[in-house]
């Protein structure tokens, strides 16, 4: 009962964020955003029973019906608002935080040098923009916004905008 109170209260978040959404029947039917996190939780569900091959497949089944990938290991918290979705990619060790929105082309990803921690933590109330790559085992702190394209490969403290390629703090006021 409580995995559906909180799928409710992510369609909720959703249709609040989305100026577009009509009411959340649009959310629920019609949003992939939406729809990959039902898949997520149920192969999260069942990577932590150590199911790992029917956990992976659920994942898979997601990535199909929604062009978004989230390895059923990675950690997602509450109302994450995934916009557009097409083509993000979360990997296995990669944590979200509560309130985040991710918007389409993002990756959670790996840089091939690590061996357990390989992929990013996100603070709560973080936004990634279309196309950015966060990379490695850093932290994104709370309250954080990452301009569109950018490449994060280094820690990014509370309150912070970065942009760019490699990513670095902008001055806002």
């Amino acid at each position: 009962m409580q995995v559906l109170k909180e799928l409710y209260e992510d369609a909720k978040n959703i249709q609040e964020k989305d100026p577009a959404c009509r009411n959340i029947l649009y959310v629920i039917f019609l949003y992939q955003g939406f729809h990959i996190l039902v898949f997520h939780r149920i192969a999260h569900f069942l990577y932590k029973h150590k199911v790992f091959f029917i956990a992976r497949l659920i994942s898979q089944l997601g990535r199909f019906f929604t062009g978004i990938e989230i390895h059923p290991g990675a950690k997602i918290g509450r109302r994450l608002f995934i916009d557009h979705g097409m083509g993000i990619v979360i990997g296995e060790t990669a944590t979200i935080g509560n309130d985040c929105t991710i918007y389409h082309g993002v990756t959670l990803g790996g840089t091939g040098k690590d061996k357990y921690k390989r992929h990013p933590d996100l603070g709560n109330n973080v936004m990634v923009g279309c196309g950015a790559k966060i990379l490695g085992p850093i932290k994104i702190g709370n309250n954080v916004k990452i301009g569109a394209n950018a490449v994060v490969i280094k820690k990014v403290e509370d309150n912070k905008t970065v942009i760019g390629i490699p990513a670095q703090n902008i001055v806002t006021g």
